[in-house]
């Protein structure tokens, strides 16, 4: 089957875009690299979620993966960004000849010719989706900015904080099953099994499967209503792993958990989806940061949102 293939929309950028972030995602995983399960050893910045230096608002959806990404490549001391002019309002400066990392923006617009398209046929217009480029700079890649911004790296715990993950499991009200030896979610019984904590040969990698169970939970009809019917091996199956692999992902990172990787049989599964859709990775990304927030609202008072208002934030809707 071939690659999908978008109309332009309000210039060339949309389809490019689209297809430029997929296709680094898929060398990613061709490598045998899970872009949303960290190798952490290999950069400087410590684990947390990317976040605009200014605003301090989270970067959400398929940024997440985007700006991971850079600081593991550049090894960057810092998982904090500004755009060209944040640097600039705050004193400080992007160095010459360094490069910025592209992230994205969704937004809606109506054409005039589907104005007046719809002014004639007496409806309301249709909006259309875009995709917009937006460049950001690592705090790492500026001089003159704030002390408290100058190469800030990001402390990294000093051992794994079990007791919050305990706690937000407990605020979810989920019905988690201990026992046996897999872990699932069964949409019919609404309830999550896993393996009891011993079980694992790295205990820390419990409380990477339970978030990954309840990503799946917050799927469920009563509350963010996924599509969850489809079987193990399916398109549809491969879609919902995705989104409850980078989930999963996205709450230890704001917990300050550091699983190990796993689930490489799943590439296969994954890379066939990327492939056949360019467009698989964002819905897949923006999904699960749309499923982190709602696991991690549970414990609002303690835990900050994953997500904020665009554009700092940048929400992808794919």
């Amino acid at each position: 089957m071939s690659k999908t293939r978008n109309r332009p929309v309000g210039g060339e950028a949309r389809p490019s875009l689209y297809q430029e972030v997929t296709d680094r995602i898929i060398a990613e995983l061709e490598q045998g690299r899970v872009p949303w399960v960290q190798p952490w050893g290999q950069a400087k910045a410590g684990l947390t979620l990317p976040r605009n230096a200014l605003s301090g608002r989270s970067y959400s959806g398929v940024n997440i993966l985007i700006l991971w990404g850079a600081v593991i490549e550049r090894g960057f001391a810092s998982q904090q960004w500004l755009t060209f002019r944040q640097a600039l309002g705050l004193g400080g400066n992007v160095r010459k000849c360094e490069h910025g990392t592209t992230v994205c923006y969704a937004d809606r617009f109506i054409p005039k010719a589907e104005i007046e398209r719809a002014s004639r046929d007496g409806v309301d217009p249709e909006a259309v989706p875009f995709l917009k480029r937006f460049t950001v700079f690592n705090v790492a890649q500026c001089d003159g900015l704030p002390e408290h911004l100058q190469g800030q790296q990001e402390p990294m715990p000093e051992r794994v904080v079990m007791p919050q993950a305990e706690a937000l499991i407990t605020a979810t009200g989920a019905d988690f099953r201990i026992g046996g030896d897999r872990a699932f979610y069964t949409p019919s019984g609404d309830f999550i099994q896993v393996p009891p904590q011993p079980a694992f040969f790295e205990q820390i990698n419990y409380y990477r499967t339970c978030f990954h169970e309840l990503a799946h939970w917050s799927g469920a009809a009563h509350r963010l209503a996924r599509d969850l019917k489809g079987g193990f091996g399916s398109k549809c199956y491969a879609r919902e792993e995705l989104v409850a692999e980078m989930g999963s992902a996205f709450i230890c990172a704001t917990l300050g958990i550091v699983p190990t990787v796993r689930h490489a049989d799943y590439l296969g599964s994954w890379l066939q989806v990327l492939r056949e859709d360019n467009h698989a990775i964002f819905r897949a990304a923006s999904q699960a940061s749309k499923a982190a927030d709602f696991i991690l609202a549970f414990q609002r008072a303690v835990f900050e949102p994953l997500t904020a208002d665009a554009p700092d934030a940048m929400e992808m809707v794919a």
